[in-house]
């Protein structure tokens, strides 16, 4: 209830007069302030909760703004609010590289669920030379028999047509896997060769695309927001995301065999509880979470 009024209050009053009488005793708009006092991943991050709570519907829309029309953009809140390039000569630069961040966050999120939105589709030769790719990549002495087979379990799959285990994530579970399986692919042997410990094992593939469902909802919750404003200074694209996934895989692996659960049953728990310590993670502006090995 406190945090409601406060919230109330701040924004429709409390926020107008602070900024109001900070502009007159440095003669600087809020924005100029953000890139005078913050840096990176909090610079970017700052710029936009500003555009987003700010009552100027040319400095609201800024964050929705596409890329071909991002200099325009610039120039019109330049003008909103008084902004001399001859007075100020970086903040059109520091502007322009904050919102390419920002929409270009919004943007990879609406291009991972387009892909994620695409069910496997067995009937499809691509995804048919995709599924077979990763078989061959992390089986390469081992011939498949057959397209419907009980091989499939020796990489982790539930039954013998993997389709039916990529219907939450769609096509995206399949590209994360070919993905970290092709360039890292010694890290995934290794990974699959633990995941077969007689006591601590689990499905490889299985938890890899319950990995691409945890990595997807940490973008969609915003999450991810300053991991990718501090690791990528331009737009960040479905590259920067297959990474992040490479680096819960191969730091998932490591937590599991660090708690050593009592058995598969209790996935679940260990699972929510890897997802916390990320989510602590990036809750630090300065957050890289990059696969390092």
């Amino acid at each position: 209830m406190f945090n409601s009024l406060w919230e109330f209050f701040y924004g429709h009053f409390f926020r107008f007069w602070m900024k109001w009488v900070l502009r007159q005793m440095t003669g600087k708009c809020e924005l100029q302030r953000i890139f005078d006092t913050y840096g990176g991943a909090q610079r970017t991050h700052r710029i936009e909760n500003s555009l987003t709570y700010s009552k100027n519907k040319v400095l609201q829309k800024a964050t929705q703004v596409v890329e071909s029309e991002l200099d325009k953009c610039v120039e019109d809140i330049m003008r909103e609010k008084n902004i001399s390039s001859e007075k100020d000569a970086s903040f059109k630069v520091c502007m322009r590289t904050c919102l390419l961040q920002i929409t270009g966050y919004k943007q990879l999120y609406l291009d991972i669920e387009n892909v994620r939105k695409k069910p496997y589709d067995s009937d499809n030769a691509q995804h048919e030379k995709l599924l077979l790719k990763l078989w061959n990549l992390l089986m390469p002495t081992k011939k498949l028999k057959a397209r419907i087979s009980k091989q499939w379990a020796d990489i982790g799959f539930q039954g013998d047509d993997p389709k039916t285990d990529f219907r939450g994530m769609g096509i995206l579970g399949l590209i994360n896997l070919v993905y970290f399986s092709e360039n890292y692919t010694s890290e995934a042997h290794q990974i699959l060769s633990r995941s077969n410990h007689p006591k601590l094992g689990y499905s490889y593939a299985i938890v890899g695309i319950n990995l691409t469902e945890m990595a997807y909802s940490l973008l969609k919750s915003e999450a991810l927001k300053l991991h990718l404003y501090h690791f990528v200074p331009g737009i960040p694209t479905m590259e920067h995301f297959h990474q992040f996934y490479c680096y819960l895989v191969y730091e998932f692996d490591k937590f599991w065999f660090e708690e050593e659960p009592e058995s598969i049953m209790y996935f679940n728990l260990y699972r929510e509880k890897f997802h916390e310590k990320i989510k602590g993670l990036l809750m630090d502006c300065n957050v890289a979470l990059t696969l390092k090995t």
